[in-house]
């Protein structure tokens, strides 16, 4: 009996503890989640106190949050698309190409990275100020843009280096001009990893503060509008926004999930 249990026991405690990781990443989640349906009793109380349906009815009930949550999203929206373009482009260049100072190349898609918030954010703010920029909309889309190239470029890169290249050999043996085998044969390939870029862009772009904070001028994103909210407690439709923006990227991943699930069943009938 003991050595049936100890069997059971080491084949199974890999599964065990990564159910209690996941658990543990995804109990702010769980927590954000309960709160988005509470009635706090004051401003400043973060305990369950009662059950309501009104901060999904009235998600923009404070003051000024729509407005700072569209403009996240605008901005998340513009610098994903501009990341991910550059950073596929600089992936496969990396990837399918050799040229002079690619190690450099390399290692300076790391750096930002690698680099603190802090020294970033106020690094593009002494270069914004001498150039005579103005504040705004605009530098925190381009503040966005720099850090994000970066996780496009590993990311996108990851899913090149792992791909056969020998498939696109053997369209093109087959008669298929260059684009014809990288529009059928290339692009469907890496394209689940150009969509998980462009989400991790998007989330870092919607999540971000401290870049922000600095290049920002008169602009109120929603990370920076929460920020500004503490200081007088946080109203629950927060809860919301978050609870709606991780149910939307988890339909997302579960979209690209079972698209790319869809050629292998319809190549194993």
């Amino acid at each position: 009996m003991r050595g049936r249990i100890g069997r059971w026991v080491a084949d199974h405690w890999p599964l065990a503890v990564a159910a209690c990781v996941l658990g543990y990443l995804l109990l702010p989640v769980v927590v954000v989640a309960g709160l988005s349906f509470n009635r706090p009793s004051s401003r400043l109380s973060y305990d369950f106190h009662e059950f309501t349906l009104d901060n999904w009815r009235d998600p923009c009930g404070s003051a000024g949050m729509c407005d700072a949550v569209v403009r996240s999203v605008q901005i998340g929206f513009v610098a994903t698309v501009v990341s991910t373009v550059l950073g596929t482009l600089m992936a496969f260049a990396l990837v399918r190409h050799r040229f002079r100072g690619r190690s450099a190349v390399n290692l300076l898609v790391l750096a930002p990275m690698a680099t603190p918030e802090v020294v970033l954010g106020t690094s593009l703010l002494a270069l914004l100020v001498a150039a005579g920029v103005p504040q705004g909309f605009w530098t925190v889309v381009l503040a966005h843009v720099m850090f994000c190239v970066s996780f496009v470029v590993v990311t996108v890169r990851a899913r090149l280096s792992g791909m056969d290249t020998r498939l696109e050999e053997a369209a093109m043996d087959l008669y298929a001009s260059q684009w014809q085998a990288f529009r059928r044969i290339t692009l469907p390939l890496v394209l689940p990893g150009i969509v998980a870029a462009a989400l991790l862009a998007f989330s870092l772009s919607f999540d971000d503060f401290v870049i922000t904070n600095f290049n920002s001028g008169t602009t109120v994103t929603f990370p920076m509008y929460v920020w500004g909210a503490n200081q007088r407690g946080i109203p629950p439709q927060v809860n919301v926004v978050g609870t709606a923006m991780f149910a939307v990227a988890l339909l997302m991943l579960l979209a690209v999930r079972l698209r790319g699930r869809e050629p292998a069943a319809s190549e194993s009938e």
